[in-house]
């Protein structure tokens, strides 16, 4: 993970914020979990973050790992599930959150070599997972007009054709 000079925490927040393969499944699934309602945007809030941190600690552990295909994947369906607006239950989105939040986290946890700095690191990450979460959530829940929930789903289609733009990279 780089460095930016303001010690772990900030490279932990700054490295989310600026990985898009972090970003944009997180924010994905922030629409998804706001179109359901403040119920699953509550759930989903606590849940990425820790599972998030969970998956990073491991990742520590456990050394190199490569993610990209399945990355697409996330890509794919979050969007996927944005743009058809699908009805999924609680227990759904809470699983998609907890698998989210551990595979990205196993994926960032695997590139922080060292363990003091690198819980710092994790704790920034999984407080800009929150914040993002927060944000997004809350600013999909309370859209009522017919319009501004046609632009959400469309921002989750062009996530989805993003993945299958990423898949089409992997496998070339």
């Amino acid at each position: 993970m780089p460095t930016i000079g303001l010690g772990p925490v900030y490279d932990g927040i700054f490295h989310f914020l600026l990985s898009p393969e972090d970003l944009i499944p997180i924010i994905a699934l922030s629409l998804l979990s706001g179109q359901r309602g403040a119920s699953f945007g509550r759930r989903v809030l606590w849940i990425v973050p820790l599972a998030w941190f969970a998956g990073g600690v491991l990742g520590m552990f456990a050394g190199a790992a490569r993610g990209s295909a399945l990355t697409c994947v996330s890509f794919l369906l979050l969007g996927g599930l944005v743009a058809a607006n699908a009805k999924v239950s609680l227990r759904l989105i809470t699983a998609l959150a907890g698998f989210l939040g551990f595979f990205h986290g196993y994926l960032n946890g695997t590139g922080i070599s060292h363990f003091n700095d690198g819980t710092y690191a994790l704790v920034g990450l999984a407080l800009a997972v929150f914040v993002v979460v927060a944000l997004f959530t809350s600013f999909v829940i309370p859209l009522r007009r017919q319009w501004a929930l046609i632009v959400v789903r469309v921002a989750g289609s062009w996530i989805a054709a993003s993945g299958l733009l990423m898949l089409g990279w992997a496998l070339r």
